[in-house]
């Protein structure tokens, strides 16, 4: 049950922030919705019953046409995560704006060269080398490419639950039925039980359940496959599937299975990149495990069409024996925002915030879990955090009803968070990685109230 008691304003009220957005004097929001219903596919859906229309943003807020400020604890997916609008991400982004826009890689341009050593100096030494693209889903399907080109074999293992996009290969990847169109997609992968110590047959409780986890990869290997594979490819922790976090040693056992089988290990850091995890810069770092190769997106460019598939001079040198290109690959403008985005995680200390931060939304959520027996499960790590809501905690049934209320009336609140998971039943919450104390003090309150029975 969701609490209709009057709402009390010093109890919820958003953090105060000095800022004044700029009136709207656009279209109508109905006129937005006719002529969306009117002109754009009807698949790309929007949140919400009433949906919202944000119209600025600045940091960790956004304001819809009316003027109404929300706390973005979901930075569209994980992919604002130096703050909304941030004044050296524009002013870096206006100033190449006015010079050159458009540039292919055909020529030289010093933003990409620079650029490149700044993104590869964050990465394991040996992987230096970067090939820019403009999604998550195209570098992931580069990434897929380059592993069957190096390693002349064919055949990819993946995780049940994961998504890796939804593009004609990469949805071959993506294994939950929600996001998976019924044309053959699938050829030469194979799909793994998933590391899910909550709804897994094996929890963190248990001996060795980092290695029964591993060994299912090692049968896929031995039953399923000629013995040997292109890759194993993961999310360093799983986003899409409800903020999926494997028990410590999981990727490190797997990474040596895929290894004796000639495979390269492929991690997907599209969410869990650039601090998102607080711990480390990159996802796979939790792991103690260095990657072959490593997809990046949404926040390598806080918004900006920029994505990269980074790995080593010996793979990469492999795929030169066609010709590949891409012609928005390293654009100046993007590749701007993305030196922009190192700059300002560095100069802000935003990975130390991200930790200290998502500490504390950690510890707040978890009191929240000892107060309602709907919370089944609290996990992530930093500022990527999933709450599993469930009807009973006993058997786990998911509660995606619950979870939709919960959803619409944090939205109301002020709050905009996300959904995940195979049954839509878990709370995402990803926000930039600016957000403060106060705004925790937020998030928590809001779900409070949001959960709090009649």
């Amino acid at each position: 049950m969701i609490n209709n008691q009057m709402l009390s304003e010093d109890r919820l009220s958003i953090p105060p922030y000095n800022y004044q957005p700029t009136p709207y004097i656009g279209i109508s929001k109905q006129k937005v919705i006719e002529l969306r219903k009117q002109y754009i596919n009807p698949v790309v859906a929007t949140y919400y019953k009433q949906p919202i229309m944000i119209v600025e943003g600045s940091m960790q807020y956004v304001f819809d046409e009316t003027g109404k400020r929300y706390l973005d604890a979901f930075a569209g997916i994980a992919t604002i995560n130096v703050g909304h609008c941030h004044p050296h991400v524009v002013k870096a982004v206006q100033e190449q704006s006015a010079k050159l826009q458009h540039l292919t890689t055909l020529y030289l341009h010093p933003t990409i060269a620079e650029y490149s050593k700044m993104l590869v100096d964050k990465m394991p030494d040996d992987l230096s080398m970067v090939y820019f693209v403009n999604s998550g889903s195209e570098a992931n399907d580069l990434a897929m490419l380059m592993a069957r080109v190096y390693t002349e074999n064919f055949e990819i293992i993946t995780l049940r639950n994961g998504y890796h996009g939804m593009g004609g290969n990469t949805m071959g990847l993506t294994s939950q039925s929600s996001w998976k169109y019924y044309p053959p997609h699938n050829f030469g992968i194979h799909h793994a039980l998933n590391a899910d110590v909550y709804r897994g047959p094996w929890n963190n409780n248990e001996n060795n359940v980092a290695d029964k986890y591993a060994d299912e990869i090692q049968n896929i290997i031995q039953y399923a496959t000629c013995g040997k594979i292109a890759a194993f490819f993961a999310e360093s922790i799983q986003g899409m599937g409800g903020v999926i976090v494997y028990p410590d040693g999981y990727l490190k056992k797997v990474s040596d299975y895929v290894h004796q089988a000639k495979g390269l290990l492929i991690i997907d850091e599209i969410q869990t990149g650039f601090c998102r995890t607080g711990k480390g810069f990159w996802g796979f770092e939790l792991q103690d495990v260095k990657p072959d190769i490593v997809t990046l997106a949404k926040g390598i460019g806080n918004g900006l069409p920029l994505a990269a598939v980074v790995t080593t001079p010996e793979i990469a040198q492999a795929f030169t024996q066609k010709m590949h290109f891409n012609t928005f690959a390293g654009n100046p403008v993007s590749c701007a925002a993305g030196k922009a985005v190192l700059e300002t995680i560095e100069r802000e200390n935003l990975q130390q915030n991200c930790s200290i931060v998502g500490d504390y939304l950690l510890k707040g959520l978890n009191n929240l879990q000892e107060k309602y027996e709907c919370i089944g499960d609290v996990r992530g790590c930093g500022l990527m955090v999933g709450i599993d809501l469930v009807k009973n905690r006993e058997t786990k049934e998911p509660n995606s009803e619950l979870t939709s209320q919960i959803h619409e009336v944090s939205k109301d609140l002020g709050l905009i968070i996300g959904k995940g998971g195979l049954y839509r039943n878990i709370l995402r919450i990803k926000p930039p990685l600016c957000i403060t104390k106060a705004d925790v003090d937020f998030i928590i309150q809001v779900l409070d109230f949001a959960l709090s029975s009649d």
